[in-house]
């Protein structure tokens, strides 16, 4: 495990998401950063479809909104 350096602007939006999505700070850079890795590895893909696969390739179930008004 490293440290990571990151400007005070970077580092407070880290921490106001962090309240948000009710994470460590250290998660949501975590999160951030696969995130990112997955987006530059797959072009093509949406950031919803980039969720959808990392779900289902963890066995997650998640419900479809399709047909709801």
């Amino acid at each position: 495990m490293g440290i990571v350096t990151l400007d005070d602007d970077l580092h407070e939006q880290l921490r106001k998401a962090s309240k948000v999505t009710c994470r460590s700070i250290n998660a949501q850079a975590a999160y951030w950063i696969k995130i990112g890795m997955l987006c530059e590895a797959n072009p093509t893909l949406g950031f919803t479809e980039i969720i959808q696969r990392e779900m289902h390739a963890a066995g997650v179930t998640v419900p479809s909104l399709s047909g709801a008004a």
